[in-house]
C-alpha cells in the first residue's frame, strides 16, 4: 500500500455533484427516455450531491434498475451493477485471486523463495475485480447499482456496510484501494425481506409505486411514439385493473410497453392506421386481449384469474 493510498484512505473520497438542481435531474433523465417524479428527481439530487447511497424500494418492474441506468446516461458515467442473489459472498461482490494463474506462474517461474515469489503473484496482474472493487478503484464518474440487496444474505449486509461507510478495500496482500471519487450508489429492494436498520441509515430511502394512470400513458407515449392516444389510454386502464387482483405477479410498467409494441405488431393501434386486429385505432377487441395477455402475465393462475375478472373467458 503506497502512502497516496493510505492518506486518500484517511481523507475519504471526494463527492463531485453532477446535477446543479432538481429541475435538472428531471431534464436530463428525461432526456434518455426516463420520466421521474417530483421524489424520484428530489431523492437522486441528494443522493448526488450528499453523497450518500440511495436505497430504492417498490415492486418489480417499476423502474428501479432503469434509475440507475439512466442517471449514468445523464451524467456519463460507467454503470456498474452488483446483482444480488442467495449466497453471494465477498469473492463474488469484491475481489478474487486468478490462483490458476498464480499457480502457472509460479511454476513457470522456477523454485524461488515465498517472499519473492508472493510479491509477483499477489498484485494487480493476478487480481480479478468485482463490481464493488471496480467501482471503488475508478477514478472516473461511476454509477454503481447494488441490484436487488434483498436477494443476499444478511451476513453480506455486513460487508456492504464497510464498503459503504469508507469507500475503501483493505486487500490482505496488497493494502488499501481507496476511492478517489465518490460513485453514485443506488441500491435496489422488492422488499422480499427487512433489511437491516444499520444498512438503512446509512442510505437516503426512496420508494417507488406503480405510476398513476397518468404517468403511465405519458411514459407509453414516450417509448412507444406510434402508439394511438386512445389505444394508450385503454392499454393503461386493463393494466390497472390487472394490478387490482389477487395475482402471483403484477405487471410491470415495461410488461405495459412491452404490450404496446405487441398490439402494434398485430396491426392494432397505430396512430392515423386501422388496426386489423382492434377493429380501429381507438379500441382493443376482447378477443386481441385475450390472446395477448402472456406478454403482461406470466403464471398460469394469474392468466384464469384475469381472464375470469375480465370476463374474457
Amino acid at each position: 500500500m503506497s502512502a497516496a493510498d493510505t492518506s486518500a484512505a484517511a481523507a475519504g473520497p471526494t463527492t463531485v455533484p453532477t446535477f446543479t438542481d432538481v429541475p435538472d435531474v428531471v431534464n436530463r433523465l428525461r432526456a434518455t427516455g426516463y420520466l421521474a417524479d417530483d421524489a424520484t428527481a428530489t431523492a437522486t439530487y441528494l443522493a448526488d450531491h450528499l453523497g450518500k447511497p440511495l436505497l430504492v424500494e417498490g415492486p418489480a418492474g417499476v423502474g428501479k434498475t432503469e434509475l440507475a441506468r439512466a442517471i449514468s446516461q445523464a451524467t456519463d458515467a460507467e454503470l456498474i451493477r452488483l446483482q444480488c442473489y442467495e449466497g453471494i459472498d465477498e469473492a463474488r461482490a469484491l475481489y478474487e485471486w486468478n490462483h490458476a494463474k498464480q499457480i502457472l506462474h509460479i511454476q513457470a517461474t522456477g523454485n524461488r523463495a515465498w517472499e519473492e515469489a508472493k510479491t509477483d503473484i499477489f498484485s494487480d496482474e493476478f487480481l480479478l475485480p468485482r463490481p464493488l472493487l471496480k467501482a471503488i478503484s475508478r477514478s472516473g464518474p461511476t454509477v454503481l447499482l447494488i441490484d436487488e440487496v434483498d436477494k443476499a444474505d444478511v451476513d453480506m449486509e455486513g460487508l456492504l456496510l464497510e464498503v459503504l461507510s469508507d469507500f475503501a478495500v483493505t486487500i490482505p496482500e496488497m493494502g488499501t484501494v481507496a476511492a478517489s471519487r465518490r460513485p453514485i450508489v443506488l441500491l435496489t429492494s422488492n422488499a422480499t425481506r427487512d433489511l437491516s436498520e444499520a444498512l438503512k441509515r446509512r442510505c437516503l430511502y426512496l420508494y417507488i409505486d406503480f405510476p398513476d394512470a397518468a404517468r403511465e400513458r405519458e411514459i407509453l407515449a414516450s417509448r412507444v411514439p406510434h402508439l394511438s392516444q386512445a389505444l394508450s389510454a385503454e392499454l393503461v386502464r386493463i393494466v390497472g385493473v390487472l394490478r387490482t387482483l389477487d395475482i402471483r405477479k403484477k405487471p410491470s410498467v415495461a410488461e405495459t410497453i412491452d404490450w404496446a409494441n405487441t398490439v402494434l405488431a398485430l396491426g392494432a393501434g397505430e396512430t392515423g392506421g386501422q388496426g386489423s386486429g382492434s377493429g380501429g385505432a381507438d379500441k382493443i377487441d376482447e378477443g386481441l386481449i385475450a390472446r395477448t395477455l402472456g406478454v403482461v402475465l406470466k403464471h398460469r393462475p394469474d392468466l384464469k384469474t384475469a381472464l375470469k375478472e375480465l370476463k374474457l373467458g
